[in-house]
């Protein structure tokens, strides 16, 4: 993405999913079937993946979050538990990380106890050592993603 118009149109949708194409049109000076066209071409190029909410989690019934990492029991098990987990809806994020663990979860519950649940559950489906880490307060997150310059 290396059209300033381009980048322009994915700060500002990264910024405010809910961005109208006529402010996006003032941001670009471009008109809105133009910003329309090009939002379109970025969908179709994978560079815009989707647009969604962002929720309160307190005010969803899940104020304590936690990142847990997870290390197999048995490092010759197959590196599979990403897809063992993906039932758990409690999981927000997955990643694979560098260092001593393999991956890093993410995850909002409704309580210590149901942080506890979800920590065996864990542990059961994909055979893993757990170490958590419960968040105290969260000062950012779902920061937008805006493109860097050339790339």
């Amino acid at each position: 993405m290396d059209d300033a118009v381009d980048l322009a149109i994915v700060a500002g949708v990264s910024r405010d999913g809910r961005a109208t194409l006529a402010d996006l049109s003032t941001a670009t000076g471009l008109s809105v079937s133009a910003v329309q066209a090009r939002l379109k071409r970025l969908e179709a190029r994978g560079v815009i993946t989707g647009y969604r909410a962002t929720i309160d989690a307190e005010a969803a019934g899940r104020p304590l979050a936690a990142f847990i990492e997870i290390t197999p029991l048995d490092p010759a098990q197959p590196d599979n538990a990403p897809e063992l987990l993906e039932h758990l809806d409690a999981i927000e994020a997955c990643h694979s990380i560098a260092g001593d663990a393999a991956y890093m979860l993410f995850v909002r519950v409704a309580s210590p106890r149901a942080l506890e649940d979800l920590v065996r559950d864990i542990r059961v489906a994909a055979n893993v050592r757990t170490r958590t880490t419960v968040v105290l307060q969260t000062f950012y997150e779902h920061r937008p993603v805006v493109p860097l310059v050339g790339r």
